[in-house]
């Protein structure tokens, strides 16, 4: 596995999310089935690991915690604050003092001293910036966080929050079908030394092929039947692109995940991307994206083939786009 720079880390190029291990997908794996899949991504080299406090209102991060304890000095383990489950609701909160104990209980659930990458997890426009980051900023001074990161956030507030602490890590979705970074933020993350993490690369498995019906596929309480392109309409436009993309695939002589995670690892080499998968197959072949080479003439075909001009549907509802800092095309609502 070939290693990227993430702030003072050196990390595989290929990162775990680890968030449908126990949210958001519907019914999370057993606990042995995702402990054993953690366990694999190591063995297959990965050793950048994502979590989150929502994710499973902290059932995640003790998942990492008891399987990954005795191989903490190996891996880099990233995490969130700012969006937590609170009452069973999900609440974002920017205020220091949140923050604060947030770190404190995830050290405990996490079974660690330090947190090596803590992001913010999304921006609350009731607290200014810098306030949120300067928290984060008293965690590094205090030895709990070893370095910041921001997700789904604005240039204009990443270099806000630079200024009052060297920021890491961007973290914004980023595939072939969600080019949104590419506006503003690959170029700022350049500037500024920052790498740009780059969530659900496989488009939430529809760059995998696999996903042919959401409707019948997924459960009833999976959160992709909230997003517009899964909606029935949007997705068979966006079935129509699979055909000459699987053909690329065959041309590129790697499977359809491979492809999208190579394209990503082509763009710069200043960008980590992160799957999630539950299933030990999908994980092994992700991570075989790593070795495989594309040639200007598949980039080309890709990029004209899902874009945004291409792609039927916006990302998010008009609800979550609301909680969302980062930059969207004029063409979205």
């Amino acid at each position: 596995m070939q290693q990227r720079r993430l702030g003072p880390f050196s990390v595989s190029a290929l990162g775990l999310g680890c968030m449908n291990l126990s949210h958001a997908y519907g019914t999370p794996p057993a606990p042995e089935a995702a402990a054993a899949l953690l366990l694999r991504a190591l063995d297959c080299g990965i050793d950048f690991f994502d979590t989150a406090a929502l994710y499973g209102f902290g059932a995640n991060e003790t998942l990492l915690g008891r399987v990954l304890k005795p191989h903490r000095n190996k891996i880099v383990l990233a995490s969130k604050c700012g969006m937590t489950g609170v009452d069973g609701k999900r609440v974002i909160d920017g205020r220091p003092a949140t923050l604060k104990r947030t770190c404190d209980e995830a050290l405990a659930r996490l079974q660690t001293d330090v947190i090596d990458l803590y992001y913010l997890h999304r921006r609350d426009f009731k607290v200014p910036i810098e306030d949120s980051v300067g928290a984060l900023a008293d965690l590094v001074q205090a030895g709990k966080v070893r370095s910041i990161g921001l997700s789904e956030v604005s240039t204009t507030t990443l270099r806000r929050a630079h200024a009052v602490h060297p920021i890491a890590a961007l973290q914004n979705e980023y595939s072939l079908w969600t080019r949104n970074p590419e506006i503003a933020a690959l170029d700022a993350c350049r500037e500024l030394g920052v790498t740009l993490v780059a969530f659900s690369p496989l488009a939430r498995a529809f760059l995998t092929g696999t996903l042919r019906d959401p409707q019948t596929q997924l459960e009833a309480k999976d959160i992709r039947h909230q997003m517009p392109r899964f909606e029935k309409a949007n997705y068979a436009k966006n079935l129509e692109l699979l055909p000459e993309y699987l053909r690329i695939a065959a041309k590129a002589r790697c499977t359809p995940a491979q492809l999208a995670l190579a394209w990503l690892l082509a763009r710069h080499d200043n960008i980590i991307p992160i799957f999630g998968t539950r299933q030990p197959e999908h994980l092994d072949d992700n991570a075989g994206a790593a070795a495989v080479k594309l040639d200007r003439n598949i980039v080309e075909r890709l990029d004209a083939l899902i874009n945004p001009q291409t792609v039927a549907g916006p990302r998010y509802n008009a609800a979550t786009q609301r909680e969302i800092d980062s930059e969207t095309f004029r063409f979205e609502p």
